[in-house]
């Protein structure tokens, strides 16, 4: 089931934004910490919390782990295209692609390409062996191009909470 949409959303008030903002910031932050950042008590930050969860305000909690950590020494983005035929089987293509570990990111996009991934792999033969032996045989794959990316300027930040 898809999170409903929070953009621009009067449900979101200052308290949530505070806890969103808190959260993103630390994840693992107790309930009484967060109510003290954000001056509730703890049972009103717990209820509120639960509440932005329950609303898809909150997608999860995850520790970041760099890919270099596990041994994944190569990132790449790929620009994916669907084969004209193919398109009626855009959904069946999208499901595969959500099951390849390899595939941190799927985004539809506009523009040349119809699908834009981030791929992991240790080293680049072996992200060659998976654009090759795997992405490539996705039935309706028609065009994969690779981006290798040379250093992380900037990592997966936090969203901005008041951008708007």
């Amino acid at each position: 089931m898809a999170a409903p949409e929070t953009q621009g959303n009067p449900e979101l008030d200052a308290l949530d934004r505070k806890l969103l903002a808190a959260l993103q910031a630390d994840g693992r932050a107790s309930h009484v910490d967060l109510a003290a950042r954000v001056h509730l008590s703890a049972p009103q930050c717990w209820r509120r919390v639960r509440a932005l969860e329950a609303r898809g305000a909150i997608r999860g909690y995850a520790a970041q782990v760099p890919p270099q950590a596990l041994g994944l020494g190569v990132v790449a983005y790929v620009g994916l295209n669907v084969a004209g035929p193919h398109f009626d089987r855009a959904r069946e293509i999208e499901r595969e692609i959500r099951a390849f570990e390899q595939i941190l990111e799927c985004h539809a996009v506009s523009g040349e390409h119809d699908y834009l991934l981030k791929v992991v792999a240790p080293d680049l033969k072996r992200l060659s062996q998976f654009l090759t032996d795997r992405l490539m045989q996705v039935r309706g794959v028609d065009d994969v191009r690779s981006m290798i990316c040379l250093e992380e300027i900037k990592p997966a930040a936090p969203l901005p909470i008041d951008l708007g």
